[in-house]
């Protein structure tokens, strides 16, 4: 497995052969029953599927509902399979739809065959989808894979979405104010958890670039079918759908291999897939690996790095392969995937925590079926995942030659699912399912050789750690009209947590003991009953005004670090850190889960085509009941807490009330069309949120200050140029009592560029142009060499991008 690396660096040979999988997405689909016509325009904007057909030949014709996960062909073939229309795919991205062929083959060879007139839709705008949805333009996702080895930035300039620093691959995401665990992130329909006292694995690192094919954001009011054990929202990446050969025909051989470079931190890598098929069965591996070194700032931010200069970002190298290899197989309207994989990360550090990553080693296998009948479809899934993962200091954060603190965490996740999706009509659909989700954690600290302080015994942060859930949940969504959408659901969960004895360093003397023998004396068994619902609507004015208005109460159970990491201890508590301010944290047991009650509205203006201008605005509110926030940390288990003399806090979580709101705009105009030059489009997205913490007063922590995304596409042939600014106000808003740093504005501007031609594309771009010096508003505090407070992460300095894709 870790002949990944010299397989890269073959890379231009395996090019030049081309060996590589055609990357057919898998997409999960939410389309209610309505015109044909309406339904392939939300299909083809979801997937950029380019449908062909005559000028009335959809009129009059109905589809069926779509739900659940589709590709391009079983989203059509449904979409067609009770209209009496053929279609035929002429490419991986196109199809024509027309009428059938003659029955006769005497009347075939005597009639003159049917010249169509064609019309070509393009992949609309509309929000005929699911409510409160955001999907990722497939072009963007290609072309953010040279740009990018997070990712989680390639869901960059989705409204409402913003991230929150980590390591190179490791930032999380954060929508309408809320990050981490408050979001239900999902990868290939697995939910991933973060094994770590300080979060460096969370979900989306679990998964490299170059294999997302779709993502899906939903904000705040997700359906219950769609996630559960969360307040902010919804994240759904999946890689390519199984492709099989047609019938009677050839093995399907395909292929791809990329390779990209980026100036700034020396970051370069690449990957290869490779696939073979025949009408029942597919065969795929694909492989990634991508290594950097620290990056530049814009210009000098600190005067506290004294091994590298005063514009490297210390603590932010990191290394990272990725392999999968999957089966699929298909027969008649059954298809089962498996799929089993692995990660190695040898390195990733970290400028805004403590301890740096020294090893993850993870697998999981992953395990899908899908059924179609007359009634619907049913789906089930079965997932493991086991990740062990190792902390201690790298090169920039030794102060001394033999400073020395190991860590290591082992994490099993495991879940099962199955839901069902029933047309009950065909204007009505019913979802039912249920979800299980079994995950157990160990965090111990070894003891350093050599020292008084971490020694002679292993340290226990959480031993034999226990989170199980259980969900069930129905959905009822209804087409009532052309004009009206309804969907309610309801989802109710059980979680049950509990942890064994831990252990300190040292358990000489009763006074070393007191703590740990304090903690686990308390009964750590906790039972949570959690009950979710939403309820949506949608109401299409005209072809040019659609509005929708949801509700929603979501709930989320604590996280095993949140109700069981115990130490009072200051360099314990240190260790306990998944929010990158640089403070130490302790739990409490007896946390409440938080739950959140949220009201959202969307209005939504288009030229009646869908093809010349958009306006979407989406204003929300929410409010959170025992919001799990942090306060100076208190007396207990016989321990004081003191701040230390370093600046930074000691903090213990707690429950409090709470409430964000904001705003959501975004839009688009089709500034020029011809032949000639081609096209060119401005967008826009514009994002405000604010959030409060109502029982202090205070602000709430990393709540991204207004920020904007302005660019100007042209796209003429297979090239495709934009030219983008960014910007962000000044950050003021902090939270206190965590020394959250103040950031200045900026204003940054990008260049992107890529050609496609045949089998080949190139990619180009420079980030941040100008290398701008600027801050991260939520990247924390920087402690990439020493542990002082008061410096906030800095941004990328310029960077030339480059990258390279062949596709057989």
């Amino acid at each position: 497995m870790r002949t990944l690396p010299k397989l890269i660096a073959n890379l231009p040979l395996a090019m030049v052969m081309g060996a590589a999988v055609a990357e057919e997405n898998t997409f999960n689909l939410n389309i209610p029953a309505q015109p044909l016509a309406a339904a392939i325009e939300a299909v083809s904007k979801q997937t950029g599927l380019q449908p062909f057909y005559a000028d009335g030949a959809l009129v009059g014709k109905q589809s069926p509902a779509l739900k659940g996960s589709y590709s391009k062909r079983e989203a059509v073939e449904k979409l067609l399979a009770q209209s009496g229309l053929d279609y035929t795919f002429t490419g991986d991205n196109t199809v024509a739809v027309k009428a059938p062929a003659a029955k006769s083959a005497q009347k075939a060879k005597t009639e003159e065959p049917v010249v169509l007139d064609t019309l070509t839709i393009k992949a609309q705008k509309a929000n005929v989808d699911q409510p409160f949805g955001s999907y990722l333009d497939p072009s963007k996702i290609a072309l953010a894979r040279t740009a990018t080895s997070d990712t989680a930035q390639m869901l960059n300039g989705t409204p409402g979405v913003s991230f929150s620093g980590g390591g190179g691959i490791s930032s999380r995401p954060v929508i309408h104010g809320m990050a981490d665990d408050r979001l239900r992130v999902q990868v290939d329909g697995m939910n991933l958890i973060s094994a770590c006292a300080n979060h460096m694995n969370p979900a989306l690192s679990y998964v490299a670039p170059s294999s997302v094919l779709s993502a899906q954001v939903l904000a705040g009011i997700t359906p219950v079918s769609m996630g559960g054990d969360s307040i902010g929202g919804t994240i759904r990446v999946n890689s390519a759908d199984p492709e099989f050969a047609e019938d009677g025909k050839a093995p399907l051989i395909k292929g791809q291999a990329s390779t990209f470079y980026r100036t700034n931190g020396d970051a370069r890598g690449g990957n290869i897939s490779a696939s073979i098929a025949n009408e029942h069965a597919e065969l795929k591996y694909t492989g990634s690996t991508v290594q950097a070194r620290n990056y530049k700032a814009g210009g000098n931010f600190t005067t506290q790095n004294t091994k590298n200069g005063s514009d490297v970002v210390g603590s932010s190298a990191y290394k990272s392969e990725n392999q999968s290899l999957s089966l699929a197989l298909r027969n008649d309207d059954h298809l089962a995937v498996i799929k089993v994989g692995q990660q190695n990360i040898p390195y990733q550090a970290f400028p805004n925590v403590r301890m740096d990553m020294t090893g993850d080693d993870s697998w999981f296998a992953n395990v899908f079926t899908k059924s179609q009948f007359q009634w619907g479809n049913l789906e089930t899934r079965a997932y493991h995942e086991d990740a062990r993962h190792k902390m201690n200091f790298l090169a920039d954060k030794m102060t001394t030659p033999t400073r020395n603190m190991p860590m290591d965490t082992h994490g099993v996740n495991q879940g099962l699912s199955v839901k069902a999706n029933i047309d009950m009509t065909d204007k009505h659909l019913l979802t039912v399912g249920s979800e299980y989700q079994r995950y157990r954690l160990d965090d111990w600290w070894d003891p350093a050789p050599g020292s008084m302080m971490m020694g002679p015994g292993t340290f226990w942060n959480i031993n034999a750690g226990k989170r199980d859930r259980i969900d069930l949940f129905t959905e009822w969504e209804g087409r009532w009209t052309q004009q009206w959408l309804t969907q309610l659901g309801a989802r109710v969960g059980v979680v049950e947590m509990s942890a064994g004895n831990v252990k300190d360093y040292k358990d000489s003397t009763v006074a070393q003991r007191a703590e740990a023998t304090a903690v686990n004396g308390q009964n750590k068994k906790q039972t949570d009953v959690n009950i979710d619902w939403t309820a949506l609507a949608r109401y299409t004015f005209n072809d040019m005004q659609t509005y929708e208005l949801g509700a929603a109460r979501k709930t989320r159970s604590p996280n095993l670090y949140e109700r069981f990491a115990w130490s009072r201890g200051a360099m314990a508590m240190f260790m306990n850190n998944w929010v990158g301010d640089g403070n130490g944290y302790v739990g409490d047991i007896n946390l409440k889960p938080e739950v959140a009650h949220t009201v959202s509205a969307t209005a939504n203006w288009h030229d009646a085509k869908q093809e010349d201008w958009e306006a979407k605005v989406t204003p929300f509110y929410t409010h959170v009941e025992n919001y799990i926030d942090a306060r100076l940390c208190q007396p207990g288990n016989g321990v004081t807490c003191a701040s230390p003399s370093s600046g930074f806090n000691l903090l213990q979580l707690a429950n409090f009330d709470a409430h964000l709101f904001g705003v959501d705009v975004s839009g688009s105009k089709l500034l020029v069309d011809t032949a000639k030059y081609g096209s060119l489009t401005g967008k826009t997205v514009l994002n405000y949120v604010r959030g409060r913490n109502n029982d202090t007063g205070g602000n709430l922590y990393q709540q991204m200050p207004f920020n904007a995304t302005v660019a100007l596409e042209h796209k003429r042939g297979g090239w495709s140029n934009t030219i983008e600014t960014q910007i962000a106000s000044s950050k003021t808003d902090v939270q206190a009592v965590r020394l959250e740093p103040k950031t200045a504005g900026y204003a940054l501007l990008n260049l992107r560029s890529s050609y496609t031609w045949k089998h080949l594309r190139i990619d180009g771009g420079i980030d941040n142009l100008l290398d701008k010096n600027y801050a991260l508003p939520l990247g924390g505090t920087y402690i990439g060499e020493r542990s002082v407070a008061g410096t906030a992460v800095p941004g990328m300095g310029r960077s030339f991008n480059v990258g390279m894709t062949i596709n057989y």
